[in-house]
C-alpha cells in the first residue's frame, strides 16, 4: 500500500476529496483531510444506511422482503391507484425495490406528494426483474419501513443504528408527504462513513453488540440482482470480491473483509471522471 502516492494524486488533480481513511484488519491505518469536523453530502450512500434499518426491521420480523410493497402502503395511498396500477404494483416485491429490478422509473419523485407521483409512475413490465437505477425504489422502501414500524423510519435509524454506533448530528431529508426520504439527502462526515462500514466490515457487529444479522448482511451485500457494474445487492453495490457504498460524486466506502482492508472517502467531484477510483486501486489495494 502506497497511501503517500494516493494523497500525491490528489493533491497534485486538485481533485475535491474531504476526506480518506483506511482501515487494515479494522483499525484506522491512513487518514488525510477532514474526517471528523464536517458534514458532507453523501448523496446515494443514504440508500445503504436505509438497507440497513431494513435488514434491522427484518430481523425483528417486521417486514417480509418477499411480499408486495402495496403490504406495506398507507391503505388510503392503495386506494386511491388506479385498478391497472395496482394489479401491477401487486408484483413489486419489497426484495425488487431493493434490488433495483423494478425497470420505467424516472430517476428521482417529484411534485407535492413523492407518494402518489411514485404510485403513479407505469410500471411496463412488472413481472419481469431487469436492472434500472432510481431513487424511487428507496423512497418507497423508506415509506414500507416506516408503516411497518408504526413509527418514523428516522427515529428507528437513530435509535437502532446512529446511536449504538456514536454517530451524532446527521443531517437528512423528508418528501412533502413528511417520510424519511431514504434515496438520498444525508450529510454525515467521513468517520461516520466508517462506523457504518465496520458495522458491515464485522458482519453487524460494532463494540461487541449485534446490530444487524449477518444473514441479512450476507444477503445484502451479495449479488441480488445483475448489472453491468458487476452486480447490485440490497442497495449495495458488489466490487471485486467486497462490496461498496456508493454516492453520485466520488462517495465511497469499499468493504474488503477477505483483504481485511477498507477504503472509505468524501468527495466532491460533480463530473464524468473516474480518475480517483483508479488511483485508489492502484495505490491503496495494488490491482496495477
Amino acid at each position: 500500500m502506497d497511501f503517500d502516492a494516493f494523497v500525491h494524486d490528489i493533491v497534485s488533480n486538485h481533485w475535491q476529496v474531504h476526506g480518506v481513511e483506511v482501515y487494515c484488519d479494522g483499525q484506522l491505518t491512513y487518514s488525510l483531510g477532514d474526517t471528523c469536523n464536517t458534514r458532507y453530502p453523501i448523496y446515494s450512500a443514504t440508500k445503504s444506511l436505509l438497507s440497513v434499518a431494513v435488514g434491522i426491521a427484518w430481523d425483528q420480523g417486521k417486514l417480509d422482503l418477499q411480499k408486495s410493497i402495496l403490504d406495506y402502503l398507507p391503505e388510503r395511498a392503495v386506494a386511491q391507484m388506479v385498478q391497472n396500477q395496482r394489479d401491477a404494483y401487486r408484483k413489486i416485491t419489497l426484495h425488487r425495490l431493493l434490488t433495483m429490478s423494478v425497470a420505467g422509473y424516472p430517476f428521482r419523485p417529484e411534485g407535492d406528494s413523492y407518494l402518489q407521483f411514485s404510485l403513479d409512475c407505469p410500471i411496463p413490465a412488472p413481472e419481469s426483474p431487469q436492472f434500472h437505477y432510481s431513487n424511487i425504489p428507496a423512497y418507497l422502501m423508506g415509506v414500507a419501513l416506516t408503516e411497518a414500524l408504526q413509527e418514523d423510519a428516522w427515529a428507528f435509524i437513530n435509535r437502532n443504528i446512529l446511536d449504538p454506533l456514536h454517530i451524532t448530528g446527521a443531517e437528512y431529508t423528508r418528501c412533502p408527504d413528511g417520510y424519511f426520504y431514504g434515496a438520498s439527502g444525508m450529510k454525515l462526515s467521513v468517520n461516520d462513513v466508517s462506523r457504518i462500514g465496520l458495522l458491515l466490515y464485522n458482519g453487524g457487529m460494532f463494540e461487541g453488540n449485534r446490530i444487524v444479522s449477518e444473514d441479512y448482511l450476507k444477503r445484502a451485500t451479495s449479488v441480488q440482482q445483475t448489472n453491468r457494474e458487476g452486480g447490485y445487492g440490497y442497495f449495495f453495490w458488489k466490487y471485486r470480491d467486497g462490496f461498496c457504498i456508493s454516492g453520485k460524486w466520488k462517495q465511497r466506502c469499499y468493504i474488503l473483509p477477505k483483504q481485511k482492508r477498507m477504503i472509505t472517502f468524501l468527495s466532491d467531484i460533480p463530473d464524468d471522471s473516474d480518475h480517483l477510483i483508479p488511483s485508489m486501486e492502484k495505490n491503496l489495494l495494488g490491482l496495477w
